[in-house]
């Protein structure tokens, strides 16, 4: 898979340690015996479906059955997440899901899933930094000081467009008001690929997005990048800054992505899913 996972979160070695405590060393390879599904609970041309889709090809050339992608998008992931807590125990339904879920119970108090509960955590797939992207039809700033010269000179009157209601974009684009004193309004989407289409429309004016998502965007010119979250550039993007470069020292925002599967299933599957996912993340 192309794009390179910027660093392992906390909750990546909670992930890992979760795997290998569980799990028997001598589990017999005989999973999967059919086709498997993953629900993503966001709509195609997201971060998440962006990992996903590559992730199934890799898993069915490795394992020979079909790892079937279910976009389930709507209600900022949590959707999807009550449909997976909902899933069939039996080894065959996966469910990836984003750091999204991990904020949603402190969005959303009454959720019909409880995380801790109702799934339990497989495995890290991949972690991206945020990006500041415009539609540069719609914003003609040269670069992100005059980007921010033209937010201030226009409050309230410049949208960005988010995944929806309490996702990392979302909280990315609140952040950034905060840190830099400025007001612009939010647009929530029902997943990141329409906030994506959104902008590339000229709906919105700009995306806080997952670098995974946005890349071939901002390759193909169609959008164009600003500035990359944290303290350090990102390999994929060399001639785009830092939050720290930018005089924002403390604009960090990570987005991870992680398979969860319903509670109670099998412990010889999820330590086969786990050995063939890894496998499947470090193909090409």
């Amino acid at each position: 898979m192309t794009y390179s996972v910027s660093r392992r979160t906390a909750l990546g070695a909670a992930f890992a340690g979760l795997a290998s405590h569980s799990f028997s060393l001598f589990a017999q390879p005989t999973w999967p015996s059919r086709p498997v599904n993953m629900i993503v609970p966001f709509p195609a041309g997201g971060g998440t479906d962006a990992f996903a889709r590559p992730l199934a090809v890799q898993f069915s050339k490795l394992t020979g059955r079909q790892l079937v992608i279910d976009n389930k998008g709507g209600a900022g992931g949590t959707l999807g997440a009550t449909l997976a807590a909902r899933a069939t125990p039996d080894g065959y339904n996966l469910f990836m899901g984003a750091v999204h879920h991990a904020i949603a119970p402190s969005m959303y108090p009454k959720l019909e899933y409880d995380l801790e509960k109702d799934l339990e955590p497989l495995i890290l797939v991949a972690s991206v930094p945020q990006v500041l992207v415009v539609n540069p039809n719609k914003v003609s700033a040269a670069n992100f000081a005059d980007f921010l010269k033209l937010v201030r000179a226009n409050p309230g009157k410049l949208n960005y467009g988010s995944a929806g209601n309490g996702t990392s974009h979302h909280l990315a684009g609140e952040l950034f008001k905060q840190q830099t004193r400025t007001f612009i309004t939010h647009i929530a989407y029902r997943g990141a690929g329409p906030a994506l289409q959104g902008l590339i429309a000229g709906d919105v004016e700009m995306m806080f997005d997952g670098l995974g998502s946005s890349a071939a965007h901002i390759q193909g010119g169609r959008i164009k990048a600003l500035m990359v979250s944290g303290a350090q550039r990102n390999p994929a993007l060399p001639d785009v800054p830092c939050a720290a470069e930018l005089g924002l020292p403390d604009y960090t925002v990570t987005t991870w992505y992680g398979i969860w599967t319903p509670k109670g299933s099998p412990a010889d599957a999820r330590a086969r899913a786990i050995e063939e996912i890894r496998k499947a993340c470090q193909s090409d």
